[in-house]
């Protein structure tokens, strides 16, 4: 908190230091206007070059460049007038109230706007300190407990799902299996999740995608026919039972889904061309 408001502060101090002068001493003399003319006029000109240099290259047509020149003229012939303002003496005295005031309203206004725009919380370190990182015993722990609860309730397919994607996640394909099983309600609904609970069956089974896992991506493409995943695992099936000519059709209506170039685009033409040659 202390060194937010230090900052706060100096910063307050800096933006009056270019905002108060002007209200204190009164209007520029007249040079500050001239050299900013000065400036304005070189730019103007710049402007102007690099206007005549994107249509040389072609990159600025005919028709807007011409309305850019106007434009660009306009805004010239405004600078080089003389402000009513600018050829007169001032007639009035600086308006030092304002700059006090000024002074004493920019800290409140900008505390009172943070407080309500802001988040004052964040000021605190103990409210910003990093959350402590969970530990595989500790993800380990909380999957126990969701197991023991759904052990207890177990007319929960929601529960059940998650607990089959904790259990896949870790590895445990045998119980994740189980899992999906009981949460068939949920997965018959999303060919995510049927492709998901596929391929769970084909890694705890360790036999390839025959039988139940085909049957599950079959179900998934018939939900959705361009389901990138189901698309995946039917090419795959395709080719273990070595139906060639499905596996090439599965795999050639995933690739226009995947990055060109990637090595799963790779992966997918090397097999596309391996079914093609009857290897």
């Amino acid at each position: 908190m202390t060194q937010f408001a230090l900052f706060a502060t100096l910063l307050v101090v800096v933006v009056a230091a270019f905002i108060l002068p002007p209200l204190w001493f009164g209007l520029r003399a007249p040079k500050a206007v001239a050299d900013r003319k000065t400036a304005n006029l070189a730019i103007f000109r710049d402007q102007l070059a690099e206007l005549e240099r994107e249509k040389a290259e072609g990159s600025l047509a005919d028709a807007d460049f011409e309305q850019a020149r106007r434009e660009l003229q306009r805004r010239l012939l405004d600078e080089i007038e003389p402000a009513a303002d600018e050829s007169a003496p001032a007639s009035y005295a600086a308006s030092r109230k304002t700059a006090i005031a000024l002074l004493l309203l920019l800290p409140i206004v900008g505390l009172t706007g943070y407080s309500v725009l802001g988040n004052p919380g964040a000021l605190d370190p103990e409210k910003t300190a990093a959350p402590p990182q969970v530990t595989q015993e500790q993800i380990e722990g909380m999957v126990a407990k969701l197991a023991e609860r759904l052990q207890a309730n177990p007319d929960d397919p929601k529960g059940w799902l998650m607990l089959a994607r904790s259990y896949k996640s870790m590895g445990r394909y045998d119980e994740a299996v189980e899992a999906f099983g009981k949460a068939e309600a949920v997965v018959n609904e999303q060919p995510d999740l049927l492709a998901a609970y596929a391929e769970t069956i084909a890694m705890a089974q360790g036999k390839g995608l025959k039988g139940k896992p085909t049957e599950l991506v079959d179900k998934a493409l018939k939900l959705d026919p361009k389901h990138a995943h189901s698309l995946f695992l039917a090419g795959a099936a395709a080719m273990e039972r070595g139906d060639s000519k499905k596996g090439v059709a599965y795999w050639e209506a995933l690739l226009p889904q995947v990055e060109p170039g990637s090595e799963i685009e790779q992966m997918l033409r090397s097999g596309i061309d391996k079914m093609k040659a009857g290897k």
